[in-house]
């Protein structure tokens, strides 16, 4: 079976490869997209706070609000970041009691399209039945 980035079912997802000229500095490089996704993030979405977790083993949390996870996800130089509704114990032991995940679906989609517009590169066109992806380059948007 073919292998692709990983991030999580139902998100939003922006796509961006992680371009690295010497491979010594691929930590670096990594921890400063990072910072520049937390920083991009926070200013786009204000209500987005610093969050330090994973969902499973692939898929990085970086920020967290009431309803969402905003993260990131690596393999072989392709990045996802991603926007997805909460999945943590504390967040469903809150919605039993004040419904949110509606509210969260919501907000996922009056937010998708600036957050795609802000992080994603690329856009995937395809994906093969053994999961390998296919994209192309977003063309870049001229400001007149």
């Amino acid at each position: 079976m073919g292998r692709s980035v990983s991030y999580p079912s139902d998100a939003v997802v922006a796509f961006r490869t992680l371009e690295i000229e010497d491979e010594d500095n691929w930590e670096w490089e990594y921890e400063y997209l990072v910072e520049e996704i937390i920083e991009t993030a926070r200013s786009t979405v204000p209500s987005l706070e610093p969050c330090d977790g994973w969902r499973g083993r692939e898929d990085r949390i970086l920020l967290r609000n009431a309803f969402a996870d905003c993260g990131i996800s690596a393999y072989c130089g392709l990045v996802a970041i991603w926007l997805a509704e909460r999945d943590d114990g504390g967040y469903w032991d809150a919605d039993a009691y004040h419904p949110r995940s509606g509210r969260a679906q919501r907000w996922l989609s009056q937010v998708a399209s600036r957050f795609e517009a802000t992080f994603g590169e690329l856009r995937m066109i395809g994906q093969f039945s053994n999961g390998d992806a296919i994209f192309e380059r977003k063309p870049v948007q001229m400001s007149s």
